[in-house]
């Protein structure tokens, strides 16, 4: 299984991104999905989560500001990151919890995209 992260970017303040993140390889189905941020010395934390019916939860600094969704048929995850602030620079992951069969499942990271929002 692998995670391929893609659309990260330099940004104004104010400015928007699009996050994608393709799930590939052994995969019956996929439950949770995310996408997690560490800014450099911070702590990676995660910025939102999206369970496979469409349940979705945020970080509190983000809430109203980022969407994230998910294209089951794609195996797709994706975060709209809109009004961005300069104190959204960090590297993004994206994480998926996959089952390979009906008994069998791991959790996977992709690799990171860095966003850079300017001042």
């Amino acid at each position: 299984v692998q995670l391929q992260a893609s659309g990260g970017g330099l940004v104004q303040a104010g400015g928007s991104l699009r996050l994608s993140c393709v799930v590939s390889g052994r995969i019956f189905s996929i439950n949770d999905m995310g996408w997690y941020r560490q800014a450099p010395g911070k702590e990676r934390e995660l910025v939102a989560g999206i369970i496979s019916d469409g349940t979705t939860r945020y970080t509190d600094s983000v809430k109203g500001r980022f969407t994230i969704s998910r294209d089951n048929a794609k195996n797709t995850v994706y975060l709209q990151m809109n009004s961005l602030k300069p104190e959204d620079t960090a590297v993004y992951s994206c994480n998926a919890f996959v089952n390979r069969n009906r008994y069998v499942g791991s959790s996977y990271w992709g690799q990171g995209t860095l966003v850079t929002v300017s001042s």
